[in-house]
């Protein structure tokens, strides 16, 4: 990228700026669908299909916010369609697809293992495992995108 771009996301930079998008409360919208699927036993699916949407806003929001100020600092539109490549994946992959799949299957393992429970326990408990789970798999998925992105996307395009 042109010296005149933004660094990648989540990369040390000497005047550190706060990405609202990342680094406050804002970042959680992204794991909306996680808490949509730790009550999929309780609701309908058509809510858990709402969450996705929510979590899915989030990610073209922050893709928008971050290509947009860089087109404005003068960036070339190949520099911005770089970034946005980078915001739009690394986003969908970490706030979306990997943890809504691994609160799905926390949550659907659960729900196998109490399945002689009583039903109240049954439908309450794997969405309260579920629930728990979400603040534990946050960073160890954020890092595991980080070190995909950078051996794939990141090492062939910038």
């Amino acid at each position: 990228m042109a010296a005149s771009s933004a660094p990648p996301p989540n990369t040390a930079n000497a005047t550190k700026e706060v990405d609202i998008y990342r680094d406050t409360f804002i970042r959680y919208m992204g794991y909306s669908n996680e808490i949509g699927e730790a009550f999929r036993p309780l609701v309908p699916k058509s809510i858990v299909a709402a969450s996705y949407g929510m979590a899915i806003g989030y990610v073209c929001t922050d893709t928008f916010d971050k290509s947009l100020r860089l087109q404005m600092a003068g960036a070339s539109n190949r520099d911005v369609a770089i970034l946005a490549g980078d915001v739009f994946s690394w986003q969908m992959m970490a706030s979306v697809i990997i943890p809504g799949l691994v609160i799905n299957r926390i949550t659907w393992a659960s729900r196998l293992m109490l399945s002689k429970a009583p039903v109240g326990i049954l439908k309450t408990v794997p969405t309260l495992i579920g629930l728990a789970s979400i603040p534990l798999i946050i960073h160890p998925i954020d890092s595991l995108v980080d070190r995909v992105m950078d051996e794939t996307y990141r090492k062939k395009v910038l």
